[in-house]
Order: structure tokens, then C-alpha cells, then sequence
């Protein structure tokens, strides 16, 4: 099936402050109605962070009041041999995200989210086996990523939460988008990080694998570009407002992924109270700056006009609420105008 990606639609990271689920999805529904997210709702519980929100049913977790961690000192072998028989038969209601873990999906499913119209996009998102990995750590506080046996584990018991996030929202939208989200690149060539390129690599893309519809990948933070870029995804998720010129720094990387279809989604609406005092005018003018450097570099303007999307630097799930729905306003604004500006074409995939 063709995969059908609307240029200048805004999207949205996930996270939001609200603690019913019910409230979330109307607020996203208010300003994304095209192109909506399940909300998590970090806020509500310990178990809707973005770490413990994926951790149902991986070997030996152990959730504690505002801490996981997986103890080691268990068997694992039961429970790594139920991850890759789930694995292997692609069975992905393995990956099943319950109700205590994610409100608004729960909502999702009990029918209690209308869509006035199917969206163009219905979009879903999975923390990436990096940050994951580096994130969730042993008895002994070390990182799972460390341990070959359970960073291959991770990756593929996160593979299977995607696999069942896609199969869950297309049955509402034929046109899923998934995210891996992955805060932790911004730390990759560190002293403090220990994990090459070749084993971020290889673990994306065993996530990524089992993502049928579209899949992007986001960072809020600066990073090597050409990693992300490299690898199967069709949409480039960034902080703009704060690290667009370093997209700038890879300028054949980011024409290979255009030539090839990819779209960046520039997150230019701040995710902080600097949201307060900008104006999505402002914010058009400081995203054309930044598409102008990519130019200046050799990218091609037509295809960075015709393949972009508007978002939110990160997630907005630490602000106030009257804060979030100023990003989210912010961010619809933005889009309106790049559409107006620019077109509304729409960009179809092989």
C-alpha cells in the first residue's frame, strides 16, 4: 500500500500533562484533528514514563515506587525464551500495552475517543533500544545496553511494542505513523556512553523492522544526524528551535534521505515557557532560516518545502497545561502558515 504523508501538517511528540485520558485526546484532537498521537500521560502515573510505559513483560523488571530496574539475581531464561518465541511467530500481542500503562490508549480501545472524520495520520510512539537500554539498568545499576544478551533483548522486546501499537491504531487509520523516541543519541561519541555505531545501528533497525507503515525517529538534542538518517525511516524528528543548524553539519545524509522520500518533521515550537513570548509568524521566519543553511549547503529547496512537517521541540508532558496547549496552538499556527505559504501537496511512497 502506498504511504501517503501531508506536507506542513503538525504533529506531535506524545507526552502531555493532563491525568484523564479522556481530556488528553480532546486537547490533541483540538489541534491535531488530522494528524493526531495517542497522549501519554506522565503525569497520571509512574508507569506512563516513558521508560516504564514499555516495560510490561520484559525479563525480570522489577518496578519499584519511582524505579525500574531488572534484577538479574532471577531466572531470565523463562522470560527471554517467551520474548523470542513471541519474536520468532511475529507475535506481537506480546508487545500488548495495558490500561495501567497507557490511559489513553485504553481509552482508545474501550470506544471512548471519537474521530469526527479518519485522520490523514494516526501516530504512535516506542522509546528507542538506546535510551532504553542506557535508561533501564540491573540490580547493580549497570545498563542493560551493556550486556549483549539482554541489549539484543530490549531491542526486539521493543520491536514488538511497536508491532503492536501499528496493528492497534490501524484498525482506526489505515495510515499509522510510528516514532522511536531517542533522547540518549544526543549522549552517543560521549566518554560517558559506551555503545558504537554499528550496535545503534543494528538495534534501530531491528525495531524498526517490524514498522509496516511509517516510521520516524526523534532526538531532542544534537547528535550525528547521519545515524538516524541512514537508517529505513521516513520521518527525521529534531528539536529546531534550539538545534537546527546541526542538521546543517550533514548535508549529504539529509539529501539521500529527501531523494529517497523522507520527510523532517522541524520541531521550531519550543516545548518551554519560551513559547510564551513567540509568535508562529516568528517561528515560520526562524524555521525558513533553517530550511535556508540546508540550502546553502547544496539541499535542495524544493525538496526540503515539499517534505517537512511542524511539531513541537519534545514533548510537553512536564508543563503546565495552559503551557502544553499554547505549544499545541503554536504548533497548529505554524502549520497553517507553512501550508498557506507553501502548498498543501501531498508526497506519496513506494
Amino acid at each position: 500500500m502506498a504511504k501517503l504523508i501531508p506536507a506542513w501538517q503538525p504533529i506531535a511528540i506524545g507526552s502531555v500533562p493532563y491525568t484523564d485520558a479522556e481530556q488528553a485526546w480532546s486537547v490533541v484532537l483540538r489541534y491535531l484533528p488530522q494528524t493526531p498521537c495517542w497522549p501519554q500521560l506522565p503525569q497520571r502515573s509512574y508507569k506512563e514514563n516513558m521508560y516504564v510505559q514499555y516495560s510490561e513483560r520484559f525479563p525480570g523488571v522489577v518496578l519499584e515506587e519511582q524505579r525500574i530496574y531488572v534484577d538479574r539475581r532471577q531466572d531470565l531464561d523463562p522470560g527471554l525464551e517467551r520474548l523470542y518465541l513471541a519474536y520468532l511467530s511475529d507475535d506481537v500481542s506480546y508487545g500488548a500495552i495495558g490500561p495501567d500503562f497507557s490511559a489513553a490508549l485504553a481509552a482508545l480501545q474501550d470506544g471512548r475517543v471519537t474521530f469526527v472524520q479518519t485522520p490523514l495520520l494516526l501516530k504512535g510512539q516506542v522509546t528507542g533500544p538506546v535510551s532504553w537500554g542506557l535508561t533501564v539498568v540491573d540490580q547493580n545499576r549497570r545498563p542493560l545496553l551493556y550486556d549483549e544478551i539482554l541489549g539484543d533483548a530490549v531491542a526486539k522486546h521493543l520491536r514488538m511494542k511497536a508491532g503492536w501499537q501499528q496493528a492497534v491504531l490501524s484498525a482506526y487509520c489505515p495510515n499509522t505513523l510510528i516514532f522511536i523516541d531517542e533522547p540518549y543519541l544526543c549522549a552517543y561519541g560521549s566518554a560517558f556512553v559506551a555503545v558504537s555505531r554499528e550496535q545503534i545501528v543494528r538495534y534501530l533497525h531491528e525495531v524498526l523492522a517490524e514498522i509496516t507503515g511509517l516510521k520516524g525517529a526523534h532526538c531532542c538534542g544534537n547528535t550525528d544526524w547521519s545515524i538516524l538518517l541512514d537508517t529505513p525511516i521516513d520521518v527525521l524528528s529534531l528539536d529546531a528551535y534550539d538545534y537546527a543548524s546541526t542538521l546543517a553539519l550533514y548535508p549529504e545524509a539529509v539529501s539521500r534521505f529527501l531523494e529517497r522520500g523522507g520527510f523532517i518533521a522541524w520541531g521550531i515550537v519550543p516545548n518551554t515557557s519560551a513559547a510564551e513570548a513567540e509568535t508562529a509568524e516568528a517561528l515560520v521566519e526562524r524555521l525558513e532560516r533553517a530550511i535556508d543553511a540546508l540550502v546553502e549547503k547544496g539541499v535542495s529547496r524544493d525538496a526540503l518545502l515539499k517534505q517537512g512537517l511542524v511539531s513541537p521541540a519534545c514533548g510537553t508532558g512536564s508543563l503546565s497545561t495552559t503551557l502544553a496547549e499554547r505549544v499545541f496552538d503554536l504548533t497548529a499556527q505554524v502549520s497553517a502558515l507553512m501550508r498557506e505559504r507553501y502548498g498543501t501537496a501531498e508526497v506519496k511512497q513506494a
